[in-house]
């Protein structure tokens, strides 16, 4: 009876404040009117690095989280020749337009990087209710960044790199809408030079096709994607977080260009200086000079849906000899 008591003041609690039975808010947050995030940052995820919680995310992730995404997508993954000789801790960091994201990166990874794999998620997000907090922290090994407020300073990020943990960062700071990139943040290149840890930029193409911001499930049909790791950036000799930051950003440049014009190609115009972050198509304005299309129209949305480029099996060759 106690219980039944306690289980009804929980029910009358969330309802009052606005949220349905399953703890979930009843108003969309882009009608809630801004305040800083309580609490969230708090939620204590250091159990799910415990020997216990390792096994069982062990068993999660090889026996259902990677089988179902790879029978939902048709993985491609290049640049792991570039992890060979790093042992960790490093800071991987990549572009980010979908949940497929972290599964295939977490997937494609070798064990002895993915086991001690610790994500970056969300606070107001992914640690909104306590059952998905728990969920994301036992299956990702996820500890929560908080986006806006004070909080932010409060990050778990640095004390992980200490205790000799790996570590995937979306810079972006959230999910594309129309699958293009959004300026990434500084904040990875000043946690890499604080801590004097490598960073590997990560692409990933494909993804907002097969798996939309709209949607919780893939696309049908099995679509392509690409996941591909660039070079380790290790911090210089007093080089600064800008530095490093602007050479995250041309690797992440180059890597994203290499569907469009092959390894070499790429290559060479990263040297004369004409890539950039793909940030969405342009159309030319009223004087004939190209401007970007403007953010969430269905013409980006259109042209960051369609099928990746295929490329020559050649190239592929070429660049694993390199």
């Amino acid at each position: 009876m106690r219980r039944l008591f306690a289980g009804l003041r929980d029910d009358v609690r969330m309802v009052r404040q606005a949220r349905d039975l399953h703890g979930q808010a009843r108003t969309p947050r882009s009608a809630l009117a801004h305040e800083t995030v309580r609490g969230s940052s708090s939620f204590a995820t250091g159990w799910a690095r415990t020997p216990a919680a390792r096994a069982a995310r062990r068993a999660i992730q090889d026996g259902l989280l990677k089988p179902v995404t790879w029978t939902q997508v048709r993985p491609q993954i290049e640049g792991l020749d570039h992890l060979q000789r790093l042992s960790g801790p490093v800071v991987f960091v990549a572009n980010h337009s979908s949940h497929l994201d972290a599964p295939l990166i977490i997937g494609s990874l070798p064990r002895r990087l993915s086991s001690r794999l610790a994500v970056g998620a969300a606070a107001d997000y992914f640690f909104d209710t306590r059952w998905q907090a728990m969920v994301t922290a036992l299956v990702f090994n996820a500890f929560p960044i908080v986006r806006r407020g004070h909080d932010r300073r409060r990050s778990l990020a640095p004390q992980l790199l200490a205790e000799g943990w790996n570590l995937l960062l979306f810079p972006e700071g959230t999910r594309s809408e129309d699958g293009w990139m959004s300026p990434p943040r500084i904040g990875p290149a000043h946690l890499c030079i604080q801590r004097q840890v490598p960073m590997v930029p990560v692409m990933l193409r494909g993804t907002y096709a097969a798996m939309p911001r709209t949607r919780n499930w893939p696309m049908p049909g099995q679509q392509r994607v690409i996941v591909r790791y660039g070079k380790p950036l290790h911090p210089a000799e007093g080089e600064g977080a800008r530095a490093l930051h602007q050479r995250m950003v041309q690797s992440m440049a180059r890597l994203w260009a290499e569907d469009d014009l092959g390894w070499y190609g790429s290559l060479r115009a990263q040297a004369r200086g004409e890539l950039a972050l793909p940030t969405g198509p342009l159309e030319p304005v009223g004087d004939g000079t190209p401007a970007l299309v403007q953010p969430g129209s269905w013409r980006r949305v259109w042209a960051a849906s369609r099928p990746l480029p295929a490329r020559s099996k050649h190239l592929q060759v070429w660049r694993r000899g390199s």
